[in-house]
């Protein structure tokens, strides 16, 4: 079935979420997509807010039942691919363009009902002079118009639906060509620090250890050390 029908759009919403998983609870099919113009309280990982003034982002959320291993990453791909050659993943769910946070992913899984909710947020048409102070250093846009939004759903939703069908080796390999971690020092809270080499095919962050030997992160906020 193709994803993204029954579609539902509100002006404006707490989360996608949030309502995509009341959907889900009450058996809305696989593929079946909410989308806002706004998000009230819209949530990123580690419990963060995803914030962007009115109809200017993409905010979107699926129900997708029996969800495929490595969600995260196939959804950062599908994003990837949408926005072009220029983006790259930042392990295990950012998408960036020129160093900056464009687009974020939060896939919430219900394993013992058999779905998930897989969220995406894109800055498509983002001023980012109109963003909260804390955010207007590390987020980006796409710098394109309230008018593409939608033209940006189709495309992410038709690469979605390819790479929901791929082989996890597959993901992988192809996420090693955009990660913008690899060979590169990084720093975690409680970590001794390490170089990124690239994500296992159980989707796990694998660094090099400064101090030796090759640990593999599953979960995790992960930041780029400043000196190499």
């Amino acid at each position: 079935m193709t994803i993204g029908t029954p579609r539902l759009h509100v002006r404006s919403i707490g989360s996608t979420n949030d309502r995509a998983r009341e959907l889900a609870g009450a058996g809305a099919p696989h593929g079946t997509l909410v989308t806002a113009g706004e998000q009230t309280a819209g949530r990123g990982r580690q419990g963060r807010t995803w914030s962007a003034p009115p109809d200017q982002a993409l905010l979107m959320s699926l129900v997708l039942h029996e969800p495929p291993a490595l969600l995260p990453l196939r959804a950062g791909l599908a994003v990837a691919t949408a926005i072009g050659d220029e983006a790259q993943l930042k392990w295990p769910n950012d998408v960036l363009v020129a160093g900056r946070k464009v687009a974020g992913i939060l896939a919430e899984a219900r394993p013992s009902d058999g779905w998930a909710i897989l969220g995406i947020g894109v800055n498509v048409a983002i001023d980012l002079a109109e963003l909260p102070d804390e955010l207007r250093d590390r987020a980006g846009t796409l710098g394109r118009t309230a008018a593409d939004v939608e033209p940006f759903l189709a495309a992410v939703l038709g690469e979605l639906e390819e790479a929901l069908a791929l082989e996890a080796s597959t993901v992988v390999t192809r996420f090693a060509t955009r990660d913008v971690l690899r060979g590169r020092a990084v720093a975690w809270d409680d970590g001794p620090g390490g170089r990124a080499a690239g994500v296992d095919d159980e989707g796990r962050l694998v660094v090099e250890l400064d101090g030796g030997g090759v640990l593999a992160l599953s979960a995790g906020e992960v930041h780029l050390q400043q000196v190499e």
